[in-house]
This record gives structure tokens, sequence and C-alpha cells, in this order.
């Protein structure tokens, strides 16, 4: 009986070490690889959509350039502290400036068809979906903080030298900016920017849901299950605010309902698939009803968001 209980308490030791280890922003390793993962799934999503705009316009491709890239700097990232200083963080920076392109491009092409933003809601279900860009920088905005975090392996003299960070934007700003900027770089290295990532959380959490809102109005809600991100996403969205002022909230609210938007997520996953497998053809035609049926990974970018709000909830709070 007494030979049982350590390994009962194995993976109790290893779950705390692992919230240790993020508590004091050593997961680089682990964040990098996630942007790869999460890379990859934005990068199919936004491939065929594209695909079903024919590619229309050569900016379309550098989404689906950017999303390779930031994968293979995200999976270098994890064997190489260099290559997440240098690779990681400009393919990142060049992957959010693009999502702000992208943006620009599918709110000018909701204005160009027949009665632009007089027709708002008519327009944004049936133009380009207004949001999908700022979602596909959710990968890069991963990778960014990847790229100034520590190793998990990293030991006490590493976690205080900061020489092989890149301050030289640092140096290009004025001396208070620039002293604010050491100070942010700093907290992400400590771990301590619980509140920046409940900001990223919310914003993500009310992009999600109006996604999935006009893409389940065009499905006419056809199941009572496709309710459930938009129900989900205020709520994660309100927890992640109030996590901005609140401690309490933000370690007890926060974690509950970021992991029942990661669950809904996984549903809404097979879902999507399912539905994928039930269009004329299943299998055989695989490609085509991926690109022409329900969006497949577009449930996995809702669980995105839930699981930036169980990151905050790990974080540290910024020194006063």
């Amino acid at each position: 009986m007494t030979d049982s209980i350590p390994q009962i308490l194995h993976p109790v030791n290893e779950l705390k070490s692992l919230e240790n280890r993020i508590r004091e922003g050593r997961f680089q390793r682990s964040l990098a690889l996630l942007t790869a993962a999460t890379s990859i799934f934005s990068g199919l999503e936004v491939a065929y959509e594209h695909y079903r705009g024919s590619y229309s316009r050569r900016v379309m491709y550098t989404p689906v350039i950017l999303s390779g890239v930031l994968a293979a700097a995200g999976v270098a990232a994890f064997f190489s502290r260099r290559a997440a200083r240098t690779v990681l963080r400009l393919a990142a920076a060049v992957t959010l400036v693009d999502a702000g392109v992208g943006f620009y491009f599918h709110v000018r092409g909701i204005q160009r068809k027949p009665g632009g933003w007089r027709l708002p809601m008519t327009n944004m279900i049936m133009g380009p979906p207004i949001f999908a860009p700022l979602l596909f920088g959710t990968s890069a905005y991963l990778g960014l903080i990847a790229s100034y975090l520590q190793r998990e392996d990293a030991n006490d003299i590493e976690r205080g030298d900061r020489s092989g960070d890149d301050t030289w934007l640092a140096r290009l700003l004025p001396p208070r900016e620039g002293r604010e900027l050491l100070s942010e770089e700093q907290d992400i290295r400590e771990g301590a920017f619980q509140r920046q990532v409940a900001i990223i959380t919310g914003i993500s959490a009310l992009l999600s849901g109006f996604e999935a809102y006009y893409s389940h109005y065009k499905n006419n809600f056809r199941y009572a299950v496709q309710w459930t991100p938009i129900a989900i996403a205020p709520l994660l969205a309100a927890a992640s605010f109030a996590a901005i002022r609140s401690r309490r909230i933000a370690t007890t609210a926060l974690p509950a309902i970021s992991a029942v938007a990661a669950a809904d997520s996984a549903i809404g996953f097979y879902y999507h698939a399912r539905g994928v497998l039930r269009r004329p053809g299943g299998t055989k035609h695989l490609i085509y009803n991926i690109i022409y049926g329900p969006p497949i990974f577009a449930p996995l970018l809702f669980g995105a968001a839930g699981m930036l709000g169980i990151l905050a909830s790990l974080l540290r709070r910024r020194r006063p």
C-alpha cells in the first residue's frame, strides 16, 4: 500500500512543478512548440478559406506562407535558445503585422460588398470573416511571448542574465518609454504578466464568439450545441477583463470558464469533423469536403482563447 503512494503523488508533483515553471516564466520550449501547433492549424484554416476566395489577391498567400514559417520557427525555438530569441521573435512580429494587414483587407472586402456598411450584419455574414485575421495573430502573440521567456532548465545565473536579449528597440525609444519596454520584457521573463494575457484572452474570446455567431448563423443554428460557444465567449471575456483588477477572479473564475471553453472547442471540433465526413463522398473526397464543409479547425481557435485563460490564471501579477 505504501509503495503505491509515490506513484499516486508523482503526477501531482509533476503538475505542481509545471505550475511553478509557468509562474517563474520558465516554459519557453513548451510555448514555442504550442506556437508551432497553433500556427499549423491556423494556416490550414486560412489556406482553404482563401482557396474559396480563389486567391484573387497575392496578399492572400502571405498568411499561408507565414504560418509555415512561424511553425518552423517554433520548432527551431524548441531546440535552440538562440533561435527563440531571433528567428521566432522575428517570425512572430512579421506575422502579427500581417494579421493587421489581413484585418484591413477583410474590412475593405465587406465595405465593397453591395450596401457596404449600411448593411453591416448581412455583409459581415456573407463577406470575408472580419475577425479571422486577428485570431490568426494569436499564434504570433504566443510566439512573441515565448521568445522572451526562460528555458525550462534555466539555472539561477541564466534567470538573472539579460545580456542576450534584443534591446535595440528600447534604445531607439525615448528614455522613459525605453525603460518601460525593458521592464515589460523583464516581467515576461519572470512570468509576471498575468494582466497582459488576461486582456488578450478577453479580446480573443469576444472575437471568437462573434466568428462563431455568424458562422453558425449561416447554418441557421441547426443544432442546439451551436449556441454553446456564443454563450461561453462573453462569460470568458467577462472573467478575463475582471481578472485584470481581481487576483481572486484570475485564480478561480477565469481558469474554470477557460476549461469549459477548451472542452467546448473539442466538442465543436468533433461536430465539425463529423459534418465534413457526412458530406457527399465522405472520406473519398476528403480535401474537397474540408474546403467546402464546416471550417474544421475553427473550434480549435476558440479553444486557444480558453488555453490563454488557463495560462493567465497560472502567471503572476506584475510587481508594484
